[in-house]
Formats: structure tokens, C-alpha cells, sequence
């Protein structure tokens, strides 16, 4: 599953351990990738750090406490080692090592993120070794207030996009409102009759929540599968690339080491079959039910039924 946790945001200096930076930093270094939360809009019952909305400054500000941090990591590092790598200890790897880190150094310090390279397949491993916050896949949710969400209305929004775009990397800008999606939520409790009249009193404007799921499992390259019976419907989730095999080995490792082979068929088939239980009838009898092998690489969306000789 995808799993997202709330981090507050960096204050100035936090990479020096400003506010609770240290800490926080930490656990942005625990995650797998970032959703970078950026305000835009003005409220003068809700306090700024900075005491003024201004989204680029703060996006600079995270950025560079990211990026400062990371820095500090490579100083300490290449200040450490260097003795030992001219002098030969630790031989031909330590060396490759010490040179791959002293790349990283170099980029920080003339303001790049270790994503915005391409590194090579030998470098790569070695870089992941530090966890390193720029390295972290980045999605720029800019959280707008209800009315300009509804309507579509932002001054700060082409300004965000034109500053991500200006990086080059392809990171993905989405508008959101949290103040909106709050009221769907709450909404949703009250039952679907309430979420269909505040979705129709909002120009029908849904959560965009499913949307930021989505980019959340493409950023990680990950991937859904399901299983289901009379009792229960389980999602799952793999990474992109993984076999009938893997994917088993999700739900057990006897699934995995005991595979025979793997019953599937696509969520859009078992959908437009009328999305029951007894809907898998209708789809074995369309011959959209397979068979799949140990070679078979799961596609997004599949509903699998594995067979095994775990038991034996």
C-alpha cells in the first residue's frame, strides 16, 4: 500500500537544526519519495513562519535545507576519508567510492540535486547507501483555497509551474485544496447523499485524492493487484516489473516458493462484468480468465487467484 506520512514543514536553518529540523529531517530521509505540501493562498486566521505567503521563497527554502543537509553529509564524509584514499587504503573500490561522493559534493555545492543526474549502474548503489534527501522523488501539491480550487483561479499557480518546470526534471504540479477535501470527507461520513449534493454545490468538482494516489504509485513505480473471494477483496501492491511469482510472495513466501501457477484476469473486465463475486463466472465464460506462469510479469489492476503446493 501506499503509505504517506504527515511531516511538518522546514523552517530557515533546519538542516542546523532550526525548530525541530533535525528531527523532521529524519523523517523525510525514512521516506521513499515527497510530497512537497506548498501553500498559496492568504488567510490572515492562519500564522506563516516567514509572515507572508510567498510559495516560491518557501519551495527554495525547503529545497536548500534539503540540499544543505545533504552537503553536510558529504564534507563530513570526504573530510574522513580522504587520508585514507590517498593513501591507498581500501584499495580500487574505496577509491571509486570516494570519487562518486566527491561528484555528489561538487553538484550540492553548486546548487544541484542528486535526482537532477543521471548516474551510472556502478554509481548508483553507492549512492543509495546515503538516503540522500535531494535524491528523493518530489510531487508539488499546491494547496489553494476552496473558491480559487473550484474555479480554477490562482495567481501563484502558473508562477509554481513555471519554477518546477525551470528544473528540468519533470516533476509533476498539481492544485489541490485541503480545505475542500476536508469538507468531502466530512461529507462522506454523513453518507453518499450528502457527498452528492456538496460535490453538485461545488460545479461537481470531485476529490482530487485519487489523482495524487495515482502519481504517488507512478513516482515509486508500483503497481496494484487484488484478490478476492465470497469474504473478502484484498489489495496489494508490488513494484512495476514484478512476476506472478513476486507478487505471490506478497501475501506469503511459501506462495513464492511453492508457485504452480496464477489465475488472472483485469479489473476492467470484471467491472464491466457487474463488479460482484459472481462476476468472475461472466468472465471465465467471455475466456478472459489465464493461466500464467512463473514467467508471467503482473500487469496494474490484476485480480489473481494463485495455486500452490505450500502445504505439502
Amino acid at each position: 500500500m501506499l503509505a504517506v506520512t504527515d511531516i511538518a514543514g522546514l523552517v530557515r536553518g533546519a538542516s542546523t537544526g532550526a525548530g525541530l529540523g533535525n528531527e523532521f529531517l529524519s523523517h523525510i530521509r525514512a521516506t521513499d519519495a515527497i510530497f512537497h505540501m506548498v501553500r498559496a493562498f492568504e488567510d490572515t486566521n492562519i500564522s506563516h513562519v516567514e509572515e507572508s505567503v510567498d510559495p516560491i521563497r518557501d519551495m527554495e527554502i525547503i529545497e536548500g535545507e534539503l540540499r544543505a543537509k545533504d552537503l553536510e553529509s558529504m564534507v563530513n564524509y570526504c573530510d574522513k576519508e580522504k587520508k585514507q584514499v590517498e593513501r591507498g587504503i581500501g584499495g580500487k573500490e574505496k577509491k571509486f567510492e570516494y570519487d562518486v561522493f566527491t561528484k555528489v559534493k561538487e553538484l550540492l555545492e553548486s546548487g544541484g540535486d542528486v535526482r537532477s543526474v543521471r548516474w551510472s549502474a556502478k554509481e548508483t548503489p553507492i549512492i543509495n547507501t546515503k538516503q540522500f534527501l535531494t535524491a528523493k522523488p518530489m510531487i508539488y501539491l499546491v494547496n489553494l483555497k476552496r473558491l480559487s480550487y473550484i474555479k480554477k483561479r490562482s495567481n501563484w499557480l502558473p508562477k509554481i509551474m513555471a519554477y518546477v518546470k525551470a528544473k528540468g526534471l519533470g516533476e509533476p504540479v498539481l492544485p489541490i485544496s485541503a480545505d475542500y477535501e476536508t469538507l468531502l470527507v466530512d461529507a462522506e461520513l454523513a453518507g453518499p447523499e450528502e457527498l452528492a449534493k456538496v460535490v453538485a454545490e461545488h460545479d461537481n468538482v470531485a476529490s482530487i485524492l485519487p489523482r495524487v494516489i495515482k502519481l504517488g504509485y507512478k513516482t515509486l513505480q508500483m503497481q496494484s493487484f487484488f484478490t478476492c473471494g465470497p469474504d473478502e477483496v484484498r489489495q496489494w501492491s508490488i513494484r512495476n516489473g514484478f512476476t506472478a511469482p513476486e507478487a505471490a510472495g506478497t501475501i506469503h513466501g511459501d506462495f513464492q516458493k511453492h508457485f504452480i501457477c496464477a489465475e488472472t484476469y483485469s479489473f476492467k473486465d470484471w467491472n464491466k462484468a457487474g463488479a460482484t463475486f459472481d462476476a468472475v463466472a461472466a468472465v471465465r465464460a467471455q475466456g478472459k480468465v489465464k493461466t500464467e506462469g512463473k514467467k508471467y510479469v503482473m500487469k496494474d489492476g490484476d485480480i489473481c487467484f494463485f495455486k500452490h503446493n505450500a502445504n505439502k
